[in-house]
């Protein structure tokens, strides 16, 4: 019986080591529970209960896993609230802009497309949009990004902008598309517009 005890005891030592490595929570919450299995069957022909410390391990890694997914949400809603409100009043006047755009636009050559990563976006799908104003004077811009998935399909669609763009200057706008983290997107440069 003692011998359970420490096994238990040792496997919840190692679930806590493994749950502090950031892997995400996901494992996290997979080790908590084979933790909790395991620990359910070590004990299973004991009466009584296991002792508080042990208890206590388990809920504290059952905790940590929920802590760690909340970070995640919190940071991906940071991050995207603090690109939106510096681009809001750009992307207003884009979205008018290309009320009136037939076709790709006047600007598409200006346009390049830099992805990034999910861990630094806070988990969403995310594409900084390099807008360069190759004219020879001050311009604003307008771009339409489609987020395509693996069969060719727009399944989402962000508009950004750059407004009073010197000539020569480069404009780093960030669109994001609201469709779910495993979802295999590419994203493409529908329209651009120079006006």
């Amino acid at each position: 019986m003692a011998a359970a005890v420490v096994l238990a005891a040792g496997g919840l030592t190692a679930l806590s080591a493994c749950g502090s490595s950031g892997n995400g929570s996901s494992g996290a919450s997979a080790e908590a529970s084979s933790l909790a299995s395991a620990l359910s069957s070590a004990t299973a022909g004991f009466s009584g209960e296991p002792p508080s410390a042990l208890a206590s391990k388990a809920a504290s890694a059952v905790a940590s896993a929920s802590d760690r997914a909340s970070s995640a949400a919190a940071a991906a809603s940071s991050f995207e609230a603090s690109v939106s409100a510096a681009g809001a009043k750009a992307s207003q006047a884009a979205v008018a802009a290309l009320g009136s755009v037939s076709g790709a636009g006047n600007a598409t050559g200006d346009v390049k497309l830099t992805g990034v990563p999910t861990a630094s976006s806070g988990g969403l799908h995310a594409v900084v949009v390099n807008i360069t104003n190759h004219s020879g004077a001050t311009a604003s811009y307008a771009v339409k990004i489609d987020f395509d998935d693996s069969s060719g399909r727009t399944v989402d669609t962000a508009v950004v902008g750059a407004q009073d763009l010197a000539a020569g200057r480069t404009a780093t706008p960030v669109a994001f598309s609201r469709e779910p983290a495993a979802t295999a997107l590419v994203p493409k440069v529908a329209q651009a517009q120079r006006y």
